[in-house]
């Protein structure tokens, strides 16, 4: 799927809304994360680096083509980590929205190198398949970034990052904000169930079939 653009005004203003409920939410601290949308086969506006999320305006964004390259009049530059907002764009055409951010749980599973299992509720499987994926660490701002995370573009719309915190993605930047915000809070269910006890896993049937939702889902986002 690929061609619903929306237009620069819009993609702005979701930028600055997504990034203030990325850090009212504590997603972000400081001048963590980066958002970027896509408005063409070959532009997207991106936040910039070193400003806080919640406290961006419009002038502050930047629009690049996907090799990088500055499109937009501005003095700011754009976030450090743009390369791998443009590897999953030069990956999957259907992506109109990235989000990275250092969610405290799930940052603290990706800083222990620990994949979630996604099957102790059933509304987390078709999201996250069986289990949230786990990229391997790239140094920030390095090509590392781009190449470790394409092997999951096509089959996920989340990962975790070893060592650094989280990214997810979409047809729309709420497909991406919700993925992110879900993936926060099932990694506090997943965390508080193992205090109680042993969380027990839905059941075989009901995976399967509910994968299978996660899977059609996948095909028809090819």
């Amino acid at each position: 799927m690929s061609g619903n653009y929306v237009s620069d005004f819009e993609a702005k203003e979701k930028i600055l809304e997504v990034g203030r409920r990325l850090y009212g939410r504590g997603l972000v601290s400081g001048n963590e994360g980066n958002i970027s949308y896509r408005v063409g086969p070959e532009e997207v506006w991106v936040t910039p680096t070193y400003e806080s999320k919640g406290f961006l305006n419009k002038d502050m964004l930047v629009k690049l083509d996907l090799e990088g390259n500055i499109l937009s009049d501005g003095a700011y530059e754009p976030s450090s980590e743009v390369k791998m907002h443009l590897g999953i764009y030069q990956e999957h055409p259907g992506i109109m929205a990235v989000i990275h951010a250092h969610p405290i749980i799930a940052t603290a599973y990706a800083c222990c190198g620990q994949e979630v299992p996604a099957d102790i509720v059933p509304e987390a499987i078709p999201m996250f398949g069986k289990k949230v994926a786990l990229m391997p660490f790239g140094m920030p701002g390095s090509k590392e970034l781009p190449d470790n995370i394409r092997p999951f573009v096509k089959g996920n719309r989340a990962v975790l990052m070893e060592n650094h915190g989280a990214v997810t993605w979409g047809e729309s930047m709420k497909e991406a904000y919700f993925t992110m915000e879900t993936l926060e809070n099932y990694c506090k269910l997943y965390t508080v169930a193992n205090l109680i006890g042993t969380p027990n896993h839905v059941p075989e049937y009901a995976v399967n079939e509910l994968f299978h939702y996660y899977t059609e889902m996948d095909q028809e986002f090819k």
